[in-house]
Formats: C-alpha cells, structure tokens, sequence
C-alpha cells in the first residue's frame, strides 16, 4: 500500500466543474483548455463557455491541483496528483472528518453497525495496518 503523499494541494474540496476537468485531464495527461471544452461539449446536452473551462483550469491551479506549462503559444494544463493519489488524500481527510468526533462510543457503535461485507473490509484493512506497522519496525 502507498503512502499518503507528500505534495498535496492547498485545497481538497472541489465543484462539479472542477472535479470534471480533473477527470479529463488524468484521461488524457497534458492537453489544451480547448480540449477539454470541446471534450465535455461533445455531450450535446451541455452547454459551456471555453471561458469558464479557463477559469476553472486557472482555479485548480491556485489550488495545486494542476500546473499550467506557458513555454508555447498554446498552454499546457496537467494534472499534479494522480487518479490514485487524489482518490487516497480524499479518503484520508474524510477519515480524518469522521474520527474528529472524537467520541468512541459514537465510532464503535457505527462499527457495530456495518453489514458482514463491511466488516470483511474492516479486517483487511486492519491486517494491512498490522503489515505495514511491522515492516516499519522491521526496518
């Protein structure tokens, strides 16, 4: 299992239009604010201006989601977190969310709770815990 990693945007939450950009741009790596416009305009019921794909693009980036290479006349946007990565640090600070209620009773009970396939889950995450804390006091 990978770690959390280490470069992480300012900023985790994300709109609609901003996770939908990201998406595009994890599909298909570098590319242009053009493309991704006329990316999600190929579904004809959408209707977008190329000006708020660049606002948005412009957004993700203050956020450090993104980075934007100027060095040709057309620019560049990319991705600086992977899928993966950003699926991983989203999970994390929900899980972060939910223990800061800081109230056992309240998280055993939801453990309690949770249907076998649940606790399936549960069990092998806790054996993966017990692996990774052994390697690291192996090491």
């Amino acid at each position: 299992m990978a770690p959390l990693p280490n470069r992480r945007p300012k900023q985790l939450s994300l709109g609609p239009l901003e996770r939908e950009i990201l998406e595009i741009l994890w599909d298909l790596g570098t590319t242009t604010a053009k493309t991704i416009h006329d990316r999600i305009l190929s579904d004809p019921d959408r209707e977008l201006a190329y000006t708020s794909v660049t606002t948005v693009l412009k957004r993700l980036q203050n956020k450090g989601w993104v980075v934007c290479d100027r060095r040709q006349k057309v620019y560049q946007w990319q991705a600086r977190t992977s899928k993966a990565q950003a699926q991983m640090l989203w999970s994390h600070a929900q899980m972060e969310a939910f223990l800061a209620v800081s109230n056992p009773d309240i998280v055993a009970a939801f453990a309690d709770s949770l249907d076998t396939t649940s606790m399936d889950k549960l069990d092998a995450i806790a054996a993966k815990l017990k692996a990774i804390r052994q390697a690291r006091e192996d090491t």
